[in-house]
């Protein structure tokens, strides 16, 4: 009997309806019970796809409205003061997003994907209360269907080590006040049914986690699991190896351990250990963060290695991690290259994956169906027909970067900058923005239609240009010093350029949450990288016509197309990203040639990029700071350089962005106060700066006298000569009524600041 386990599923809607219907509500164009509504209907289509599939272990409480750390910490009642005074949708939004009172909670990356998590906010001084309505809710809803669901929880020790103390102490000092809480979760829990899965993430301890964290481990859940007997505990661990920990849980009364085979490899040294201890181990065999057809004769061979040492009544086969960071289904990619689509599978179809690997292996090929038989033999036919394709290798390109030799730019920072301020002639504490503004139902219109072939070049161009018109004129009228075009023309920051580079392919409906109700639709590299011809610089030339103020060209960075992509698994990341660099190291010479004397090459997921394991963090700043440079090394010394980068601790790789070289470089610090940016001057460091003084991910309007306020924190730390004042990220996912007024108070913010230092 085949026994299969999905770690969790994606939640937006196939169609987005999630998305939808959340920003209806916040417009205040619909009602919460709609919301909910639209949430039911999704949770019962997605239990029964996998009840479908024959999955024997699917989740409840894998669904969310926004965020399942934001879950996590209403279920423990981790309530900022702030938001005390709120109850039901009110406080869980205004959590997530600010409200006209109160900024909202951080928001970061989740460890080394794209998907962001609202950061819990402790301290000492905090009561915690159970609050457990949505999980035991989720788990009734799945019931009343006829379908028994494992209840998905995020572990105590990552929500700690995912949280900040607000008064500045250790997070994991309150895990004596959390734990009691899971305990009466648990006992509740325990209640819903004669027997109970509950799936227990702990991604934290991929990373290497420190002896005194380790030393929870096993009070943690040995408590947990003497709650009662009725609930099988299964501590689930993804993205990396966590071996260190594991050593720890087969001492434990766990009844699993589930462990990612695909991107951390030295599970198998826990192997031993599991087999020892007689736990069931949830096998993480197909890839949750790739859209690749699994290989599924390796996949086995993989289990079958596994299984020599792990018996295999104590085997389930699962995906590496939750579907969520996978696009929901093929089903509506009409469009695409037929050859390209045999070799992709998003969530619905690695559903069916996971259930046919599982039956292949425990039941032998003998025993297969018809039509099982015949998926096999589809997904082996599909993976050759992929390894062979004249799609996939470029023997030009390959020479062509293999031979790149031009590793950095001229000059140091000092000469350029001399230079740069000389010839830019921009004042002190410049205002500038991120890139994008506002893409209006209009823009979004014009631009689907001109993709559908409704509308011609020259009717889409000029509505472009249009909006890029008014863009400028606002800048212009608010007193912005360095201005930007827009943006009108680009979908996404990465999918823009996959679309015009060779070696990419790119889908209609492969969408994937980011946060909230943003959904990004990453293109994905299959073959070698190459610029057919410029991206930009026609958009950028025709901008910087329509002023005489320096107009800033835009590009994503290589190595953010690579982390916010869908990468080939047959080539080395870092030899992926090389061929992207090369590619951009074309355009920067085209826009500098054409006029352009301010370019940002955006990195906001550099950071993302890094491996969860200390000892592999060399090997990656090494490709991902020589690609940088690669991108660059055409710019002219005159040519000044910027990038920007979101949601990043710079603590640990303040060296690393030195190394970088960028003339100026903006990062996100609305939302932690100038912290952030105290290492920049720890370090000395030289280049210039632009904190961001406003948070865009919320869309409450900061008053001139609040970014006073901020630039001045700001001064505290650096001095006006390196500072640039510009919002936190782009402005794509504001409206124009939050847009101008923040802005216009921005701009103001400035000029009272200089006035007083004048």
């Amino acid at each position: 009997m085949s026994k299969n386990y999905v770690t969790g599923f994606p939640r937006i809607g196939e169609q987005r309806e999630l998305k939808k219907v959340l920003e209806l509500f916040w417009a205040k164009k619909t009602s919460f019970q709609e919301v909910e509504k639209v949430a039911s209907n999704l949770k019962q289509r997605h239990w029964n796809y996998q009840k479908d599939a024959g999955i024997d272990f699917i989740s409840s409480n894998d669904f969310s409205l926004y965020d399942n750390v934001l879950d996590t910490a209403i279920m423990l009642g981790a309530i900022p003061k702030r938001f005390q005074n709120l109850e039901n949708e009110d406080l869980y939004f205004s959590m997530a997003r600010g409200n006209k009172d109160a900024v909202a909670m951080e928001m970061t990356k989740w460890f080394n994907t794209n998907y962001h998590y609202i950061v819990p906010e402790l301290s000492l001084e905090d009561s915690y209360a159970l609050n457990a309505t949505k999980i035991l809710n989720e788990y009734k809803e799945a019931k009343a269907l006829g379908i028994k669901t494992k209840i998905n929880l995020i572990g105590p020790i990552t929500f700690l080590g995912l949280s900040k103390r607000v008064d500045r102490g250790d997070c994991y000092e309150l895990f004596s006040k959390i734990l009691p809480v899971y305990e009466a979760l648990l006992a509740e829990i325990a209640l819903l049914d004669e027997e109970i899965t509950l799936q227990i993430d702990e991604p934290i301890f991929v990373k290497g986690v420190e002896p005194k964290v380790l030393s929870l481990i096993k009070p943690c859940y040995d408590t947990l699991c003497a709650v009662s007997s009725n609930i099988n505990i299964i501590v689930t661990t993804y993205f990396e190896h966590s071996h260190e920990a594991t050593k720890v849980l087969v001492h434990t009364p766990v009844w699993g351990i589930g462990l990612d085979f695909l991107h951390g490899n030295k599970n198998v040294e826990s192997l031993a250990l599991i087999q020892e201890s007689a736990k069931k181990l949830i096998a993480g065999v197909v890839d949750g963060r790739n859209i690749w057809k699994n290989n599924i004769e390796k996949t086995t061979a993989l289990l079958e290695n596994i299984s020599k040492s792990v018996s295999k009544e104590n085997l389930i086969v699962s995906t590496s991690c939750s579907l969520l960071h996978t696009p929901f289904t093929l089903k509506y990619e009409e469009k695409m290259n037929s050859e390209i689509k045999n070799w992709l599978a998003y969530a619905v179809e690695k559903v069916s994956e996971v259930s046919l690997v599982s039956k292949v292996f425990f039941e032998g090929e003998d025993n297969l169906t018809s039509n099982e038989r015949k998926d096999l033999s589809d997904n082996q036919e599909a993976n050759t027909l992929r390894k062979n394709s004249t799609r996939i290798h470029n023997k030009e390109v390959q020479t062509r970067v293999e031979n790149f030799k031009k590793l950095t730019r001229k000059g140091n920072y000092e000469t350029r900058i001399a230079i740069q301020k000389k010839i830019l002639a921009y004042e002190d504490l410049a205002t500038t923005t991120i890139g994008s503004f506002p893409q209006t139902p209009e823009v979004r219109k014009a631009r689907a239609d001109f993709k559908k072939a409704q509308l011609s070049k020259e009717v889409y161009e000029k509505e472009m240009k249009s909006y890029i018109d008014e863009c400028i004129a606002f800048q212009e009228a608010c007193g912005l010093e360095v201005l930007v075009h827009g943006e009108p023309e680009r979908n996404d920051m990465v999918e823009y350029f996959g679309e015009q580079l060779d070696g990419y392919g790119f889908s209609q409906n492969g969408w994937v949450q980011s946060y909230g109700s943003r959904c990004v639709k990453p293109p994905f590299i299959y073959g070698d990288i190459s610029r057919p011809k410029a991206m930009t610089v026609e958009w950028m030339k025709y901008a910087q016509s329509k002023t005489d103020k320096i107009m800033k060209g835009m590009l994503t960075g290589p190595v953010t197309i690579l982390n916010w992509s869908f990468v080939r698994d047959d080539m080395a990341r870092g030899d992926v990203s090389k061929q992207i660099a090369v590619a951009l190291s074309d355009e920067i010479d085209d826009l500098q040639n054409a006029g352009i004397k301010m370019i940002q090459v955006d990195e906001a997921a550099f950071k993302e990029g890094y491996p969860l394991r200390p000892e592999n963090i060399a090997a990656y700043e090494e490709w991902a700071v020589r690609d940088f440079k690669i991108s660059v090394s055409s710019a002219n010394i005159e040519t000044q350089i910027h990038t920007h980068m979101c949601y990043s601790e710079f603590n640990d790789i303040i060296t690393t962005i030195e190394a970088m070289d960028a003339d100026v470089i903006s990062i996100e610090t609305a939302r932690s106060g100038n912290e952030l940016l105290k290492i920049f001057k720890e370090v000395g460091y030289k280049q210039e700066v632009g904190p961001g003084v406003y948070d865009i991910h919320s869309p409450r309007i900061p008053s001139v006298e609040e970014m006073v306020t901020q630039i001045k924190n700001l001064l505290e730390v650096l001095p006006k000569e390196q500072l640039w004042i510009n919002p936190d990220c782009g402005l794509k996912t504001r409206k124009w009524e939050e847009v101008k007024p923040s802005l216009e108070n921005m701009v103001k913010a400035v000029k009272i600041v200089r006035e007083e230092l004048s």
